[in-house]
């Protein structure tokens, strides 16, 4: 495996949000109201569509409350959301209007929902990509010995083209001389479907002034007349018997060879400079909720000191004066506890997270003066402990709720048993008798579920019932609810009532599951809360109906089960593995598959497949078309558990995961799965799922022995790799693999990244931490508690002072790497960093 450069910054991109809702979509009137049609929204970096939403009801105000996680695997320009209304009777989608921010613009709406007014969507504005020029000046001696100057421009390449129509495009290039009174414009050639055309064509320009000027017709370059010219690259894809496409311009002004006659440099691609623009029709408004993070990750050395520092966080006596503890009271009244996530993520992969999860929860159960409001509150410890659990829990709750849920979305039965929300013609008993039916099954799967609850979380609930018997010793139940408000309250109720943020379902749910959903979610709540069985219990319930419908659960029976459930999971033996590690499943989802021994183009080449990769293998299967409980527009392609796969590759037997060069096969976002017989070469949607799917699959085959330390980027055809004109099909490869940042596959966890996210929040939080160590040094020589002080938790001052010391020197030498490392980054120009033009 390639060595990873020590030197090299990691930039690390990643957008979290939530599209909302839309209201009053559509022009305010006329036709074109879009009262009667159903509607959807796509995400888009730059032109290339990454997440689409289901397609919602017609109404001209859907609720969309869709959630969206991806990490962005390229450089763009622009973050789009586009909302479009599907159409019955025509072939294409109407795009509706967009929400487009700028990358340097996302920071203004971290974190917060906003309401954005929807623009037109001008096919003149959709652009992406990056285009390559030289520009140089040359003397010139003309016929009458006079010297003159000629531009010469150079059209070397173009890089991230997009689309069209799904295929690569046709494009072509017109490089235009623009000054007060010219315009000179010429034309490369057609390049082939192609989304990296190189052009390598040079066009000329004499540099002459206006007819009006009487003096010399050719003369010297002077500043005012640079300062009057510039040069127009636009890119067009050519549409033959169709309109030619517009797909970005740049333009450069002349006057940058004043001091360089040599200019060369990659600039990415602008919108069409059309002037002033028409004032559009109220198209509607968009709620978002956008969180972009951009992680400049510094070699893994330059760490060590803070991660250090955390990891020895669980040893520290008393547990607040821990790093890790600091940062989550300094970080509380900005971002609430959402700093400790990064610090729960480190302690896991280090197999430290269980002595600081007993210690801060030993810690809160100190200032709890009551046993029925246990690990109640949203606190340090309640935070650290659900951050946990969605972490290591995510496959057993597929295994425990998945195939239920799937079960109540496809089969889609009426339950709601409030008599205020039914409709005309239901029947409240029938609901009930459905709800009922629906909750059984789901309280089944989960106290039948212990033998596949993860072991760490057995392990945390273990101490976490030891503490509360040792706490309130009088109460023999107390031992229960503190693990019950963990497992029913915070993890299975939640998970039911939102299964979309857990990756149980693609989707948001329909308005009527989302109801069937949050009535079974509240009576798991109840049956699961240690002690709400109880006659007394009942009169919790503010609604009548839930009350009637609560008192069909009161059986022993239940309660033993409850009880019985939360002993397994909690009890004194620690689970011991059983030496055969559970299959589970890592991505699935739908590719196009290119076949074996196919000539080189052609689309019979390439066929759709579901493909699955588990911990053990990857396999792909025919797609079968399901409708899983989703209207008739929203048909998707389903995996279907049992079906015969067409091909499975054991994981031990894979060799190597790249990216496929473009040129291969003339497609976009390729990839090749290196194995002991021919590559299996797939395309994905696009490249954030293309960057997912080699991600996974190289992290759970990163340990096998004979992995490549070389590979080959294109497709061995027609007797030869079309890389490097090797004719041996068992050729050793021309390019060195990818270095894998090792990660724990299951978990996903990259500690350099998350070590810089614990940088990034002490340094965003640093006044906050100073005003911690004066409090602490005021205490110290006040010997008591300062009003000041009440921000914080502080127990022992000397040793919280002693600890935000060395956190203080520990973040000035990471600050002191980043700025050194500031330099190493690249310059303006450059393929990675190209300059953004001007615009008309």
């Amino acid at each position: 495996m390639a060595e990873e450069d020590d030197t090299k910054i990691r930039i690390l991109q990643s957008l979290r949000g939530k599209i909302c809702e839309a209201k009053n979509l559509g022009p305010s009137s006329g036709p074109n109201r879009l009262r009667d049609l159903c509607t959807f929204c796509t995400i888009g970096l730059d032109q290339e569509e990454v997440y689409r939403t289901k397609v919602y009801e017609k109404s001209v105000s859907p609720f969309y409350g869709e959630d969206f996680y991806f990490e962005i695997p390229r450089p763009f320009q622009c973050l789009s959301f586009y909302v479009y209304a599907k159409s019955m009777f025509q072939i294409r989608d109407l795009p509706v209007g967009k929400v487009a921010i700028r990358k340097e613009d996302l920071y203004k709406y971290c974190g917060k929902e906003n309401w954005f007014h929807l623009q037109p969507v001008d096919p003149n504005s959709e652009v992406q990509g990056k285009v390559h020029l030289e520009m140089k000046l040359n003397e010139l001696i003309t016929e009458n010995g006079s010297v003159c100057q000629q531009l010469v421009v150079q059209i070397i390449a173009c890089q991230g083209l997009p689309l069209i129509s799904g295929q690569n495009c046709d494009p072509y290039a017109t490089v235009t001389l623009v000054g007060p009174a010219r315009s000179d414009q010429k034309k490369t050639k057609v390049k082939k479907k192609t989304s990296d055309p190189q052009f390598e064509e040079t066009f000329h320009f004499e540099v002459t002034r206006s007819s009006s000027y009487k003096g010399r017709s050719h003369f010297q370059v002077e500043e005012e007349d640079i300062e009057k010219l510039e040069i127009k690259v636009e890119l067009w894809n050519n549409g033959n018997l169709a309109q030619d496409v517009f797909l970005g311009e740049t333009r450069v002004s002349v006057k940058i060879l004043r001091n360089d006659h040599l200019h060369k440099a990659w600039y990415l691609l602008q919108p069409k400079g059309n002037g002033t623009k028409p004032k559009p029709d109220d198209l509607g408004s968009l709620r978002l909720k956008v969180t972009y993070t951009e992680d400049n990750v510094l070699p893994s050395a330059c760490y060590t000191a803070l991660r250090n520092l955390m990891l020895k966080s669980p040893d520290v006596k008393p547990i607040s004066a821990s790093a890790a503890h600091v940062l989550g009271d300094i970080c509380r009244e900005s971002l609430g506890y959402e700093a400790l996530l990064p610090v729960v993520r480190l302690l896991l992969h280090h197999n430290r997270l269980l002595p600081f999860l007993t210690a801060v929860a030993a810690l809160e159960l100190e200032n709890t003066q009551e046993a029925n409001t246990i690990f109640r509150g949203n606190s340090l410890a309640t935070r650290c402990i659900d951050d946990m659990m969605k972490i290591v829990g995510r496959s057993y709750l597929t295994v425990t709720l998945k195939p239920v849920l799937n079960e109540i979305f496809e089969s889609n039965k009426t339950c709601e048993i409030d008599p205020v929300k039914l409709k005309e013609g239901d029947n409240v008993e029938v609901n009930k008798e459905n709800l009922q039916g629906y909750v059984h099954k789901v309280f089944t799967s989960i106290t039948q579920s212990s033998s596949s609850c993860p072991p760490l979380m057995c392990d945390v609930f273990r101490s976490l019932r030891q503490l509360a018997s040792k706490r309130f010793p009088v109460d023999p139940h107390v031992q229960y609810s503190a693990v019950s408000s963990f497992i029913f309250l915070r993890f299975f109720a939640v998970a039911v009532l939102s299964p979309h943020t857990f990756q149980l379902r693609s989707h948001h749910p329909d308005p009527e599951i989302s109801r069937t959903l949050t009535l079974i979610s509240k009576t798991i709540q109840s049956l699961g809360s240690w002690g709400s069985l109880s006659k007394n219990k009942l009169s919790s319930f503010k609604e009548t109906y839930m009350y009637d419908f609560f008192k069909l659960f009161q059986e022993d029976e239940c309660i033993e089960k409850v009880k019985k459930f939360l002993d397994e999971i909690s009890s004194n033996v620690s689970k011991e593995s059983s030496g055969v590690e559970d299959s589970f499943v890592l991505k699935e989802g739908e590719v196009h598959k290119r076949a074996q021994g196919r000539k080189r183009i052609g689309k019979k080449n390439f066929k759709k497949r579901w493909l699955r990769v588990t911990n053990q293998e990857l396999s792909y299967h025919k797609q079968k078309v399901k409708r899983n409980g989703e209207r008739q527009q929203t048909s998707y392609w389903q995996y279907t558990p049992g079906k015969e796969a067409l091909c499975v590759i054991l994981v031990k037997n894979i060799l190597g995961v790249e990216k496929l060069e473009e040129g291969a096969f003339n497609r976009k976002n390729m990839f090749q799965v290196i194995h002991s017989e021919k590559p299996l070469y797939v395309q994905a949607g696009n490249c954030v799922e293309t960057n997912s799917w080699i991600e996974v699959l190289s992290q759970v085959s990163r340990c096998n022995p004979g992995r490549l330390s070389a590979f080959h980027p294109s497709a061995y055809v027609s007797g030869f790799w079309l890389c490097c004109k090797v004719p041996n099909e068992n050729a050793l490869g021309c390019k060195p693999c990818t270095a894998t940042v090792l990660a724990n596959i299951q978990l996903d966890i990259d500690c350099d990244r998350e070590t810089e996210r614990i940088f990034s929040f002490f340094s965003t939080n640093r006044s906050r931490l100073q005003k911690m160590e004066d409090a602490c040094a005021g205490m110290s020589v006040y010997l008591g508690q300062q009003e000041e002080c009440s921000a914080f938790t502080i127990q022992d001052p000397k040793e919280t002072f002693r600890t935000i010391k060395e956190l203080g020197e520990v973040l000035d030498e990471l600050q002191a790497h980043h700025d050194s490392k500031g330099a190493l980054t690249d310059e303006p120009g450059t393929i990675a960093n190209p300059i953004v033009g001007k615009t008309a």
